[in-house]
């Protein structure tokens, strides 16, 4: 087992997540069941399959869970530009 709250990567993933709660805060209201409740449940994934995945026995765990938070930050990824075209966010986030 690792101590999550030690890995860079976990840190990162907890930045993250406060940012697309700080973004999402600035979205329209009818995107609270919509876009904003997909941003935020994936951006608080990527630190939880982390953290899930350093409890776990094997490193073979441990490396399925972080690739299930990679494919996390792909999808928040998608779901910015997606908010960008709508206007909801007027930069590129880069998440990575």
């Amino acid at each position: 087992m690792h101590n999550f709250k030690e890995l860079k990567v976990w840190k990162a993933g907890i930045e993250v997540s406060k940012t697309t709660f700080q973004l999402c805060r600035n979205f329209p209201s009818e995107e609270k069941y919509g876009l904003i409740s997909q941003m935020v449940r994936a951006a608080v994934s990527i630190p939880s399959n982390i953290a899930e995945g350093c409890g776990r026995k094997s490193n073979k765990e441990l490396h399925q869970f972080l690739n299930i938070a990679l494919g996390s930050s792909f999808e928040l990824e998608t779901q910015f530009i997606i908010a960008k075209e709508f206007g909801y966010v007027t930069q590129d986030i880069h998440i990575r």
